[in-house]
């Protein structure tokens, strides 16, 4: 059985989030449309306030995580392109 790229980010995603109730995912459209790439698909519906959209920006995306985790809580930021985060 072959598991795909995008299959193997969802189900990491959904095992933290279901270990860890300080796990929550951010970025944009990843709520109820799932992501750009699907990769957050029905996660918001298995774990409702803690699969969030954010605003487009992903240098307040990345400020909001820093923030959380530096209050103890565990974000994962969802960057639809890597040329975006730099």
């Amino acid at each position: 059985m072959s598991v795909t790229y995008l299959d193997a980010i969802r189900s990491a995603q959904e095992r933290a989030l279901r270990e860890d109730p300080r796990v929550f995912l951010y970025g944009q459209d990843i709520g109820r449309f799932g992501g750009a790439f699907k990769a957050t698909k029905n996660l918001a519906e298995k774990f409702p306030g803690r699969v969030m959209d954010s605003p487009i920006s992903e240098d307040a995306m990345v400020g909001m995580a820093v923030g959380a985790a530096m209050e103890g809580m565990r974000p994962i930021v969802e960057m639809q392109f890597a040329d975006f985060s730099t």
